[in-house]
């Protein structure tokens, strides 16, 4: 975890507001194909949909959080899904707090 990277993934309103739907993400999303989105995550669809953006841009914003240590993925089958990495997220929290 480079903290330059948390700071640029957190630059952007699309990538925020993507951790902050993965917080809770069955208020926000619909299950893909009877997942448990807790446990499993949010496909990459799902998510472009959502942002209304193509689904390589979605894809990048993603894989920017994912470098950042801010998510983590799965992969079932041909898709990719994505949720919260909580883990991570504490250990940014203690970073912050330490540090800055």
């Amino acid at each position: 975890m480079k903290p330059i990277d948390i700071f640029k993934a957190l630059s952007n309103e699309s990538r925020l507001q993507i951790l902050q739907w993965l917080k809770e993400p069955e208020l926000h999303f619909m299950p893909h194909e009877g997942i448990d989105m807790n446990e499993t995550g949010v496909c990459v669809s799902q998510f472009t949909q959502r942002l209304n953006m193509t689904q390589s841009t979605a894809s990048q914003y993603l894989a920017m959080l994912q470098r950042a240590g801010l998510i983590k993925t799965d992969r079932i089958g041909k898709f990719t899904y994505y949720k919260r990495d909580e883990e991570g997220i504490r250990a940014i929290i203690d970073f912050l707090k330490q540090e800055i």
